[in-house]
């Protein structure tokens, strides 16, 4: 049986999926609500840069003002048309300048880890609470989507996005006792194939699901091997893209009130 996040020290787990990550904030809502505070965060992308407005102090209101130069897509997409990805990572590293200044892995309230994938050779890269690191770096990093965003040249390696193998970073997680909160889990699909008039939207449709199917059987896999007790919450995205930042609010939504249900 799970145990108690009130009667033990926790790690919050939060999974990448882009714009569905801002579900996290409707399980960090009622976090609050209910006087519950991690004692280790770790994060994967989106679910990395909401944890680390939580590891340096940040209630949920105040990332919610954040979250507004996200919704606004044109704050930060800069169309790059050399290199490796479509997006360069100037404007990204200026909205995260105005969040997280000067501070460095080591400076956060709660320690964070960020899960990031080697480029190069496809091993897990961790920025552990130990590492120098400035944290706009690493959480450029850990959001890299290989194409989209540009990879970072940290510590002599070439760094991506951390759902390439840990999308869901329990085996990072330092206590026994984990909340676990996948915007990519099992609730993240329909239970159906698409069947839309345009065969386009099929594919495209079809293509999505299986990065989904992916990202849920490397998350299965790391839930059958572990021996921490996991609580585990998996907001309703089915219907839901990762680009859609203009749903915000909706989304949140999706995360409100699962909490008290996965303590049970």
């Amino acid at each position: 049986m799970p145990k108690k996040l009130s009667s033990h020290p926790f790690s919050l787990v939060l999974s990448g999926g882009g714009a569905l990550g801002i579900a996290h904030l409707g399980v960090i809502a009622d976090l609050e609500r209910m006087g519950l505070a991690p004692a280790q965060i770790v994060g994967t992308s989106m679910g990395g840069i909401i944890g680390a407005q939580l590891a340096i102090g940040l209630n949920e209101a105040q990332m919610q003002e954040h979250l507004e130069n996200f919704v606004r897509i044109s704050k930060w997409l800069n169309l790059s048309f050399d290199g490796n990805a479509i997006i360069k990572s100037r404007k990204i590293h200026a909205i995260f300048e105005t969040i997280f200044g000067d501070r460095t892995m080591q400076d956060t309230a709660t320690p964070l880890t960020l899960i990031t994938t080697d480029l190069l050779t496809g091993e897990k890269y961790l920025f552990t609470p130990e590492s120098s690191t400035p944290l706009v770096d690493a959480l450029l990093a850990t959001m890299a989507i290989p194409g989209v965003f540009e990879e970072q040249h940290i510590d002599g390696r070439v760094l991506g996005d951390g759902f390439l193998c840990a999308n869901l970073g329990i085996d990072e997680a330092t206590y026994d006792t984990v909340l676990a909160v996948d915007v990519l889990g099992s609730r993240s699909f329909e239970p159906t194939l698409p069947e839309k008039f345009f065969k386009t939207a099929n594919v495209m449709e079809m293509m999505e699901r299986s990065m989904r199917l992916l990202i849920l059987n490397q998350t299965r896999a790391a839930l059958r091997t572990t021996d921490k007790s996991v609580h585990l919450i998996e907001p309703a995205t089915a219907g839901y893209k990762t680009f859609h930042f203009n749903k915000a609010e909706e989304i949140r939504a999706l995360g409100l009130g699962l909490l008290e249900e996965a303590l049970r």
